[in-house]
């Protein structure tokens, strides 16, 4: 199988909206920014085509506030160098697929996905000539996509759009659909420590145990580029392995009723370990973050 010649960035949030909503972001930015999650963003630009020259186009569309939020991301990203960051507030299917739109995406070297509900995602973008031309510019160039919560759990084919977390594990508890479908063979969670959000995570895998299972907590993410997945951030990344589950009563219990699953293999992962898709190997770094010269 040929992989794609562009690179995910995919981060856990901090809040619903993503980012920066301090006072005084200007006055007081070392103060205000998260250190972990300005060292994601650096990686962002670090990996991108052009660096600082980059053109990063935020797009707040899963947001309740958009304009806020982009804005938000514009200033800590300029902060950090970017020359060429813009907010691009894509709010209806007919908008995806205007020229200007179109014409914006494809001088793009990175797009930035913000939080908020991954289904308004999904059901704007979905489908549209902007969907299309965001998959092929991953596929072909190198292109960063990177999203963060809602934003980072569209990117899979298979997206968790809504369930409890502390009734996850009762059978129809999780609602899934298709997400932007930039990886395959992954369900992604975010806010996951924080939120308690492996019951649900699990139910994800036991319908599916082809997927891997991706639990993003706050202010951690993953850089995924040619079949490898390495943390990156403040927390913890867990993954879920479905491949080896030896039983489960899912399909015999009624709806509500809770879900059994045996030999379902758990893998925590934290800053600099890498993890290889194709041969489901985890690499547990041992240098230092003092001395690591990744980031």
């Amino acid at each position: 199988m040929t992989l794609p010649k562009g690179k995910l960035i995919i981060i856990g949030g901090a809040v619903d909206k993503g980012s920066f909503s301090e006072k005084n972001f200007n006055a007081e930015v070392d103060k205000n920014l998260n250190f972990f999650e300005t060292g994601i963003l650096k990686r962002l630009i670090t990996e991108s085509a052009e660096k600082e020259n980059s053109i990063i186009e935020i797009i707040p569309t899963a947001s309740s506030i958009p304009i806020e939020v982009g804005e938000e991301y514009c200033k800590a990203l300029k902060y950090l160098g970017a020359k060429n960051t813009r907010v691009m507030n894509i709010t209806s299917r007919q908008e995806a697929n205007e020229t200007e739109i179109l014409d914006r995406l494809m001088k793009a070297h990175v797009v930035f996905f913000t939080g908020g509900d991954q289904l308004r995602l999904s059901t704007i973008i979905g489908g549209t000539k902007f969907h299309d031309i965001l998959l092929q510019k991953y596929k072909t160039e190198n292109f960063i996509y990177a999203g963060t919560s809602a934003g980072a759990a569209a990117a899979s084919n298979n997206m968790i759009y809504q369930g409890s977390s502390s009734e996850a594990l009762l059978k129809g508890e999780v609602k899934m659909t298709n997400g932007l479908a930039l990886i395959d063979h992954v369900v992604i969670d975010t806010h996951f420590v924080q939120r308690g959000r492996m019951g649900r995570l699990m139910q994800a895998v036991c319908q599916n145990p082809r997927m891997l299972g991706i639990g993003l907590g706050e202010d951690t993410g993953l850089f995924i580029y040619k079949g490898q997945m390495e943390a990156i951030g403040s927390g913890l990344v867990i993954l879920v392995d479905g491949r080896h589950i030896e039983g489960t009563n899912i399909t015999e219990v009624a709806l509500g009723e809770p879900i059994s699953i045996k030999n379902l293999i758990v893998h925590v992962m934290s800053m600099y370990d890498v993890y290889d898709i194709s041969s489901h190997d985890l690499k547990i770094d041992e240098v230092m973050p003092a001395k690591n010269p990744k980031l």
